[in-house]
């Protein structure tokens, strides 16, 4: 359940709502006014009850606001992380008791714990940084088309495309791959699909460092593939060591009773090392080579610019 989680944000009254009439001088004092404003209260009120409801069928929204709870410093670190994670220890992430301490001890055995949110642990799984980095790719990589003189207005689409389509194929190759290894835990599922969004990160730095030493031709040849063969290797430790957590708890005395993290079978622990290898470097490497694959080769400009005269003289001629 999504009770290990917590909800790190608390209910705040809008403050301040009732100074909303005053910066209209006297409009909001007539009585048409005032209707109408509460009419449209109302109505945002009830559009946005209605949303939350539909939307709670799929994903707990106090769990999906837990992994947007980041900082500017922890974005940073995060970032190096992802991208330098040979020497970070410990992997392990950090719980608290939902409620305050007991002196008897047998009320703390029983206590519920949650997950730090990523602002104060660096190894919590967020979705603030793959969201940027999904949005940074698809602009970054119509640009760097621009810059080659690739670029036709059907790139940003084909480019967005593609990468929704590999999230999307990566999160329902981990929909069922939680079903084959007997995860029923909601938020176990989002710390995946969390964990799927930091292969953009480096794709990105693939992309600039790549174009930058071929001089735009392109993330082929010794360069391009040096550069890919870090980032997919950094990415695959990364996952590596941050879903051994995820996939394989265990329990010990650094393991409260109550986190919900239990033990599993020795065949189910086996059956999920090999899920972890599988996706940490084969499904990665597939995805990360379609996400970084540019051609900077001039042919494919001037047939792509042939094929766009082409098409306009046709319906020029229409």
């Amino acid at each position: 359940s999504n009770s290990n989680y917590g909800n790190p944000y608390s209910n705040q009254n809008a403050a301040g709502a009732g100074t909303f009439a005053p910066a209209f001088g006297g409009f909001m004092t007539d009585p048409t006014a005032q209707m109408g404003y509460q009419l449209g209260k109302t109505a945002l009120n009830t559009g946005q009850e209605y949303m939350e409801q539909n939307l709670n069928r799929y994903v707990s929204i106090p769990a999906l606001k837990h992994y947007f709870n980041v900082t500017t410093p922890y974005v940073l670190r995060k970032l190096l992380l992802v991208l330098f994670p040979w020497r970070h220890k410990p992997w392990s992430r950090e719980q608290r008791p939902s409620h305050h301490p007991s002196s008897d001890p047998s009320a703390s055995a029983n206590a519920s714990y949650h997950f730090l949110p990523p602002r104060k642990d660096i190894n919590s799984p967020d979705m603030y940084i793959p969201v940027m980095a999904f949005v940074t790719y698809i602009l970054l990589s119509t640009l760097l088309a621009g810059l080659r003189g690739q670029f036709h207005p059907e790139v940003m689409g084909l480019t967005a495309t593609t990468a929704f389509l590999v999230v999307l194929v990566e999160i329902l190759g981990l929909k069922f791959g939680t079903y084959v290894l007997s995860i029923n835990n909601d938020s176990q599922l989002l710390d995946l699909v969390a964990y799927s969004g930091y292969k953009f990160v480096g794709v990105i730095v693939t992309l600039v460092v790549s174009e930058t030493l071929n001089r735009g031709a392109g993330t082929g040849g010794w360069a391009g593939w040096t550069v890919f063969t870090y980032t997919f290797m950094a990415n695959a430790f990364f996952l590596l060591r941050s879903l051994k957590y995820v996939l394989l708890p265990d329990s010990s005395s650094s393991t409260p009773a109550g986190s919900g993290m239990h033990t599993v079978a020795r065949s189910q622990r086996n059956r999920r090392t090999q899920f972890l290898f599988i996706y940490s470097y084969i499904v990665q490497f597939i995805f990360m080579w379609i996400l970084s694959r540019q051609d900077g080769s001039p042919t494919q400009a001037k047939t792509a610019t042939a094929a766009a005269a082409a098409a306009g003289r046709k319906l020029g001629s229409t």
